[in-house]
């Protein structure tokens, strides 16, 4: 999940930065407010549709993350807040902080109703009913299939997020997701080659396959099937998408048919990023990681040599529990080293219930330290990749506030004064000059 803390191996549960609040667009009388991940995004995005169907009105749905004690008390904290706002409105408390304890939202005078991960999704638990339990959370642990939901227009109908994938049956020491989200579990290929066949239809452009452990997509199907196979099938299934992205890839778990889909699917974006978490050997270990410095470096090096300009990201925790100095600049080599340019770097902080907690720590300050170093290492990284693109021309996926995106996740910026195409479309475009973090570029 998003936060402080990133899980084991999905950008999904990490690619928002910060466990804060996310306000989402209003819609009706129905408000969601959203901490943590881009899968509890997608996750909110079903809920407000589930809530307006039913007719509700008056509603604010706080979706939490639990990848900190920070992030359950900022949830907290917002309850409050949106109560003192809005004292008449009904409050909803569901995500993975209420998953976890449900009893201590439960106890909260603000809070209406408490939904578990697996009750949230269902049409059924927004339905009116005087009658229904105030509090509603299953053992997620028991839960063993994913059901696939169908966000037409989500992003403004420029690109759309796909759960294909939940749960994770690893158990990373930092980590308390996998009691949270449930076992591994996937979403059949067919059903998800028919919600982007829809999601097409309906004018996306542009297709994000998501989840929480998603490089173990199929482990739990029947059928022979990995998230290499699902890729292949979905592009050859759906001719007309135009692009593809993959959240996350662990490092450990890639697949024969997902090379050959780097190397082979032009329609798959060349942008990959990776969940590495740390640079050293010892750190991986005592995180419970499953691949070396060395396989990270070797990941790296194939998916630049099969896609030659591809950018590559990862995950990377500052100041884990007994990270020496030296432990540090390996992870801080390991920008240059796996020609990393897009960093999401968290400050360990302890997450109760979790065998890292119990480590030796490291002062907060010195954590931060080593973040900001980190940071600024990628920072310089990603500047050289833009400048390194200026010259060239390639078509540009123009979304709502008129920016663009790059097939390798660029972000593209372009002159306010000149006419620019409508959102969801797609235009070639020249890159001029690198602009902070962003490519100022002309259309041609």
């Amino acid at each position: 999940m998003a936060g402080t803390n990133p899980s084991t191996s999905s950008t999904d549960r990490i690619e928002e930065a910060e466990p804060a609040p996310v306000d989402g667009p209003a819609a009706g009388s129905v408000e969601v407010l959203t901490f943590g991940c881009r899968l509890n995004a997608y996750e909110s995005e079903v809920m407000r549709q589930h809530a307006l169907a039913a007719g509700l009105s008056n509603l604010v749905i706080v979706n939490s993350c639990a990848v900190t004690a920070e992030a359950e008390r900022q949830v907290r904290q917002t309850i409050r807040r949106a109560h003192r706002e809005n004292p008449g409105a009904s409050i909803v408390v569901t995500g993975c902080a209420a998953q976890l304890a449900s009893e201590k939202f439960a106890a909260m005078p603000e809070v209406t109703r408490v939904l578990g991960n697996a009750e949230k999704m269902a049409a059924e638990s927004w339905l009116p009913d005087p009658e229904r339990p105030r509090v509603v959370v299953a053992d997620i642990q028991q839960v063993r299939e994913t059901a696939g939901h169908l966000l037409p227009g989500f992003e403004s109908r420029t690109r759309a997020f796909l759960q294909v994938q939940n749960g994770c049956d690893h158990r990373c020491t930092f980590c308390i997701i996998p009691f949270a989200r449930g076992p591994a579990r996937s979403v059949p290929v067919a059903e998800v080659a028919a919600q982007v066949r829809e999601l097409v239809r309906s004018g996306v452009g542009e297709v994000v396959f998501s989840g929480v452990d998603l490089t173990s997509y199929g482990q739990d199907l029947n059928a022979e099937v990995t998230l290499g196979g699902l890729v292949r099938r979905v592009l050859r299934e759906v001719p007309e998408l135009r692009r593809l992205r993959i959240s996350s890839i662990d490092p450990c778990e890639i697949d024969e048919d997902l090379w050959l889909a780097v190397a082979e699917e032009d329609r798959l974006m060349p942008h990959f990023h990776l969940s590495l978490q740390s640079g050293d050997d010892m750190i991986l270990k005592r995180m419970k990681r499953r691949h070396t410095r060395a396989e990270s470096v070797a990941v790296a090096s194939r998916l630049r040599d099969l896609r030659p300009g591809a950018a590559l990201g990862a995950d990377l925790i500052a100041g884990f529990p007994t990270e020496t100095d030296q432990m540090f600049q390996n992870s801080l080599a390991l920008v240059e080293d796996c020609g990393l340019v897009h960093l999401h770097v968290f400050p360990y902080s302890e997450r109760p219930g979790t065998p890292a907690a119990r480590m030796p720590s490291l002062p907060k300050a010195l954590r931060k330290q080593r973040a900001a170093a980190l940071r600024e290492a990628g920072e310089i990284a990603l500047v050289e990749h833009l400048a390194s693109r200026i010259g060239s021309i390639e078509e540009v996926h123009i979304e709502s506030d008129g920016r663009g995106l790059a097939p390798d996740f660029s972000r593209i910026t372009f002159d306010p004064a000149a006419d620019r195409p409508a959102a969801g479309s797609f235009a070639p475009a020249r890159f001029l000059a690198v602009e902070g973090s962003s490519i100022r570029a002309e259309l041609v």
